[in-house]
């Protein structure tokens, strides 16, 4: 089954975490180590939509890469709280990319290079052609490309994923996909999630510990929002998803690990 002609809604509660844990496919994914993932020498790039995306999606594997990443920062996320007294566009603007440096030190990797391109929150599927140039221009053979994954629900993510895929092309890098709201509105047994092109990075009791806190440092999109009565942007079950005991990547059918 084919993850574009599935209704990618991300609406509700989502699919439960423990539906997840318990599926036996997704338990049968092969576990690779990071040299699997991440060649000696190679360089990680993470291009993330939003500031919080290089944690929710990576934040593991960026603990574990031997060399301080490289993070695109596609958008910086003006548009979490539309209608918000408390966290308007400019405040956002200004907080999420402090949010983000303060994530990467808790991980340990606060020596990442970071480029922001200032794309608007929401816009990134009427800048893909645009954002697939600069990425050409940033992206060398060789290189591990991270982002989020092309059907995951977002249309800043499927865009930030597809100009991923055209540019990695492009310059001979390795492309690497990860699920972040595709656990909400897919489920196990849908055939959604193309399992047969994964693999599981386990991650060591303190890696999870370190990405657990550096989602915290995201006050902006895990805390309600009291001026509209709002739930957090990124609430318990969402995170309860994403935060494994793994991670999990799909990669490009040509190149298999």
């Amino acid at each position: 089954m084919d993850a574009v002609n599935l209704n990618r809604h991300i609406a509700g509660a989502g699919t439960a975490a423990d539906a997840w844990r318990a599926d036996p496919r997704l338990a049968a994914v092969p576990v690779v180590d990071i040299g699997a993932l991440v060649p000696p020498g190679a360089r990680v790039v993470v291009v993330a939509p939003h500031p919080d995306d290089e944690i929710l999606a990576c934040g593991g594997l960026l603990q574990l890469a031997a060399r301080p990443p490289l993070l695109v920062a596609v958008t910086d996320g003006e548009a979490s709280h539309p209608g918000s007294a408390a966290w308007p566009p400019a405040r956002l603007r200004a907080t999420r990319p402090d949010e983000t440096r303060a994530a990467l030190a808790c991980l340990g990797v606060g020596e990442a290079s970071v480029l922001r391109l200032g794309i608007a929150d929401g816009g990134v599927r009427a800048a893909e052609a645009a954002l697939e140039q600069r990425l050409a221009g940033i992206l060398a053979a060789g290189d591990v490309v991270i982002t989020t994954w092309r059907y995951d629900g977002h249309p800043d993510h499927e865009a930030t994923a597809r100009a991923c895929a055209a540019a990695a092309k492009r310059c001979g890098a390795r492309l690497l996909e990860a699920p972040v709201w595709g656990w909400h509105w897919s489920a196990p047994g849908d055939g959604a999630m193309p399992l047969a092109h994964a693999a599981r990075l386990a991650l060591p009791e303190a890696v999870q510990a370190r990405k657990r806190a550096a989602m915290a440092c995201f006050a902006s999109q895990v805390l309600p929002d009291a001026s509209r009565g709002a739930e957090p942007v990124v609430p318990p079950d969402a995170l309860a998803r994403v935060l494994n005991p793994f991670e999990l990547y799909f990669h490009d059918t040509a190149r298999p690990f």
